[in-house]
């Protein structure tokens, strides 16, 4: 590595670093956001095979792979 390069690098990494109290999530913030993160998929999976969405879907690609180039 370059001497320009790693004078950069350091002084890049203490400014980002600076003013940060934690160091990253706790594990009780992964669960919570495990679990946000799970129920958010079940309701886009609910509406996405729901009859109007799938029919809606099924038009477009339908109609996409009709298309004449």
């Amino acid at each position: 590595m370059s001497p320009l390069l790693k004078r950069w690098r350091g002084r890049l990494g203490g400014w980002s670093l600076r003013g940060r109290g934690d160091a990253g999530m706790t594990t009780s913030e992964y669960a919570m956001g495990t679990i946000a993160a799970c129920a958010f998929a079940a309701v886009l999976y609910k509406i996405v095979t729901s009859g109007a969405v799938s029919g809606a879907l099924e038009s477009l690609i339908g109609q996409a792979l009709d298309a004449r180039f």
